[in-house]
C-alpha cells in the first residue's frame, strides 16, 4: 500500500477501546473533545454506519464556525473508523477539492488501556505537508489528550 501521503498519529491511551470508540460516535461525547482547545465543537450530525454521513462544525475563539461535512466509509463498532470529507450526504461530492481519507482504529493493548491510531490520508502530497503544517501532530495530539480524559470518566 501507498503511504506516502500519510501522516499518523498513535498513542497509547488510558481507557478502554469501547469508551475511546463511544468519544468517536457518541454526539455528545464529540462535542467535548473533538476540536483542540481553545476551539470548541458546536454541532455534531452522524450517522455512524458505513455510507452514512457525518458533519461536524468546529467553532474558533473568535465564534467563526467551521463545518466539515463527510461520509463514513467503513465502520467496525468498537474496532475502526474510515471517514472522507471527499463526499457529503447521499455520496454527493464535496465542492472543491477532497483533503483526505481518516482511519482511526481502537485496539485492546491489555489492562483497560487502547492502543489508539489515527491516521490522515491525502490525495497529494501538497495536500499532506498542507495539513502537517497545519499541526496535524500537535492538533490530533491534544485532541487524543482530551478524548482519553472524557474516556476515562465513561
Amino acid at each position: 500500500m501507498n503511504t506516502k501521503h500519510e501522516l499518523v498519529l498513535e498513542r497509547t491511551l488510558n481507557c478502554t477501546p469501547g469508551n475511546a470508540y463511544r468519544c468517536w460516535t457518541e454526539p455528545e461525547l464529540m462535542k467535548k473533545w473533538f476540536a483542540p482547545k481553545p476551539w470548541t465543537t458546536s454541532k455534531v450530525e452522524n450517522d455512524v454506519r458505513s455510507g452514512g454521513d457525518t458533519c461536524v462544525t468546529m467553532r474558533s475563539p473568535e465564534g467563526q464556525e467551521f463545518p466539515n461535512p463527510g461520509v463514513y466509509l467503513e465502520v467496525v463498532p468498537g474496532k475502526k473508523i474510515v471517514f472522507t470529507d471527499a463526499f457529503s450526504k447521499a455520496w454527493e461530492p464535496v465542492e472543491g477539492t477532497p483533503f483526505f481519507v481518516g482511519i482511526v482504529t481502537f485496539e485492546d493493548a491489555g489492562g483497560g488501556k487502547t492502543k489508539y491510531t489515527a491516521r490522515a490520508r491525502h490525495w497529494t502530497a501538497e495536500n499532506c505537508k498542507k495539513h502537517d503544517e497545519m499541526g496535524f501532530h500537535t492538533g490530533w495530539g491534544q485532541c487524543a489528550d482530551q478524548l482519553e480524559e472524557l474516556a476515562k470518566t465513561l
